[in-house]
């Protein structure tokens, strides 16, 4: 088997996590690294349009390694497809990214970001995170997406839609099974934590907790939480068609 694969993250081109998934999906296909020269977390789906956007290559053992980018990693995707890459890939990897994507995240995830903007250009694409932010081993997520990735062309995934995939944080043997969910939509119970710098200006931290009563038990948060390993497809448009539908009945005088 053997697939061309564009891999992107938002941690960065030297985190574990996306070195562990070149490690595991170079195995059986040729991977190509673009990422972000520094850490990109939370940055959505940002694109850089201000500024240059400069590109590095990184060697190991005098050999490539990939292509570290000043910019966001829809960047990373963006200037890949359009000049770095000698050849098209046939899928885009993003991750595995240090944490879970999970309900409202997924909005402000630049690891999700970056495989919705793989598929807006027209690649069947997966992101990757582990829900962990301690101690973190990538090697069981890593192969699972080396053998995820193998069943794109069956699961004949719709234009312009990526799978988020979730993993536990635990020996294979103690996770219970895969599962297709939907997102949680509730948002998170958030904290500002208020300090003062020594010349007495003010600052926060800004903190997140995750729901711990009332959670969707279909969704990929709670199931998650039981030890699954959590897909879910995702698509970009953001249209409510149910009110478009309702809506439209509606007349309003220009």
């Amino acid at each position: 088997f053997y697939m061309n694969i564009l891999l992107t993250n938002d941690d960065g081109i030297h985190a574990p996590g996306l070195k562990a998934l070149y490690k595991s999906l170079s195995t059986e296909n040729r991977v190509f690294i673009v990422a972000p020269e520094t850490e990109q977390s939370a940055v959505g789906h940002a694109i850089t349009l201000t500024d240059p956007i400069r590109v590095k290559e990184i060697h190991n053992n005098d050999q490539l390694f990939g292509y570290a980018i000043s910019g966001t990693p829809a960047d990373c995707v963006k200037i890949a497809l359009a000049d770095l890459l000698e050849v098209k890939p046939d899928a885009v990897v993003s991750g595995i990214n240090l944490g879970a994507n999970v309900g409202i995240n997924l909005l402000y995830s630049g690891t999700v970001s970056a495989a919705t903007e793989a598929t807006i250009l027209g690649l069947p694409a997966i992101a990757v995170s582990l829900d962990t932010f301690t101690n973190p081993d990538f090697t069981y997520a890593a192969d699972f997406i080396r053998r995820l990735i193998k069943t794109l062309p069956s699961l004949d995934l719709a234009p312009r839609v990526c799978l988020n995939v979730n993993v536990p944080s635990l020996p294979q043997s103690q996770i219970k099974g895969v599962v297709w969910v939907k997102q949680y939509q509730a948002g998170f119970k958030e904290n500002f934590f208020r300090r003062l710098d020594p010349r007495g200006n003010v600052y926060y931290w800004q903190g997140g907790e995750k729901p711990s009563s009332n959670l969707d038990p279909d969704s990929d948060m709670s199931l998650l939480a039981q030890k699954m390993i959590t897909i879910t497809p995702l698509k970009y448009d953001l249209t409510n068609h149910r009110e478009l539908d309702r809506l439209s009945g509606y007349r309003i005088e220009p």
